[in-house]
């Protein structure tokens, strides 16, 4: 496995740094206060072509490699996490309907996602499912050439804003997912507020109340909607938010190295306490075995490797783990001035500890990451 960069890869990281400290950073605290994106932002970001950074060119897409993509995700998320978890979502529906759609909504719908005209949301959880996807409680009735939607999902990522939504509802007994558009009759969003951290996600409950879609809506075939599209989103998912965790976890290093520097205690400089140097010791080393991973799952996905899934998994485990514990530590450095908004760090230590919980709980990952071990040791 080659792990350095090429030059085109160096030269899209540094435009991406560029771009999100000075377009996307100075927001970064206005999105955290009033849990909202500014459309600014969003607006800049589709220009730039980033919505479609996972999209064939044939649709207008970048159709970038996979450890660029990483990048952008590393970049933007170093910068703000809300802004972040966009990418996320919309990349999702993106590979939905790149990879299971029909002829008819990929021409329908890729273009408008490339160029960020339309923005999407992925739309799995619910009040009482979370992890136990396979039990949602959205069902979903044949009416003749159409489909009936009744449900409930919550804790939607972009839900606010978002112009369509890969949904997920029972079908005949099995799991189906569905695009509907959100001015369909029948759907109705609930905006979400009081979020511990990215709080800028614009969370939304969705209610689909006899909400009747075409039958062209289905994305796959009917009981594929968690074994081949929810699998594929998820993956992704989990992908982008392994980088954006690294991502977050060196504006955390680079902010703590930095007041270390500046700031005494007793006559000395904090760098030149010893029990400072072995916290930012243990930064620098834990953020760059979490990007190993993140190189090792993106280069196997481009591979096209089958292992790269489960890989996936691990550097999803480590980086948002790792990211909780450099989050903490850097609260600890700055110490008061680590807990008060005058400083980005208790921001910071919000946002790390939501990417343990979304896109499949560190616990979760526990699980999965064992069983896939003992099954290849025996």
């Amino acid at each position: 496995m080659i792990i350095e960069l090429t030059e085109e890869q160096i030269r899209h990281k540094e435009e991406f740094r560029i771009f999100a400290e000075s377009k996307v950073l100075p927001f970064a605290k206005e999105h955290d206060v009033h849990e909202r994106i500014n459309p600014k932002v969003v607006q800049d970001i589709a220009d730039m072509g980033y919505m479609g950074s996972m999209i064939s060119k044939r649709y207008g897409g970048k159709q970038w490699d996979n450890i660029t993509i990483g990048l952008l995700n590393e970049e933007i998320g170093k910068s703000c996490s809300a802004a972040r978890v966009l990418l996320t979502v919309h990349g999702m529906v993106a590979i939905a309907i790149s990879r299971w759609g029909t002829v008819e909504q990929k021409e329908k719908w890729l273009k408008l996602l490339a160029e960020g005209k339309k923005i999407g949301a992925f739309a799995l959880s619910e009040p009482e499912v979370g992890s136990d996807a396979k039990n949602v409680q959205t069902t979903v009735i044949d009416d003749g050439d159409s489909f009936l939607l009744n449900g409930n999902k919550k804790w939607i990522t972009m839900g606010q804003i978002a112009d369509v939504f890969v949904i997920f509802g029972q079908l005949n007994g099995s799991v189906t997912a569905f695009l509907v558009e959100a001015d369909t009759p029948g759907f109705s969003v609930k905006p979400m507020r009081g979020l511990l951290g990215a709080k800028g996600s614009m969370l939304a409950e969705l209610h689909l109340d006899n909400c009747r879609i075409p039958k062209g809506n289905i994305i796959g075939k009917v009981g594929t909607g968690l074994t081949h599209i929810g699998l594929s989103c998820l993956d992704y998912g989990r992908y982008t938010v392994a980088w954006g965790c690294i991502g977050l976890a060196q504006a955390c290093l680079e902010a703590s190295v930095k007041y270390a520097s500046e700031r005494k205690q007793f006559g000395d400089f904090l760098s030149s306490n010893q029990l400072i140097q072995k916290m930012i010791t243990e930064m620098t080393v834990n953020i760059k075995a979490a990007r190993l991973l993140c190189y090792q799952a993106g280069y196997l996905k481009d591979q096209g490797d089958p292992d790269s899934i489960m890989e996936t998994w691990n550097a999803k485990y480590f980086a948002s783990i790792i990211t909780s514990k450099v989050a903490n530590d850097a609260v600890q450095i700055h110490g008061g001035n680590g807990c008060h908004d005058s400083y980005p760090i208790e921001r910071y230590f919000r946002d790390a500890r939501i990417n343990e919980i979304i896109e499949g709980t560190t616990q979760l990952h526990e699980m999965l990451i064992s069983r896939e071990t003992f099954r290849q040791a025996l």
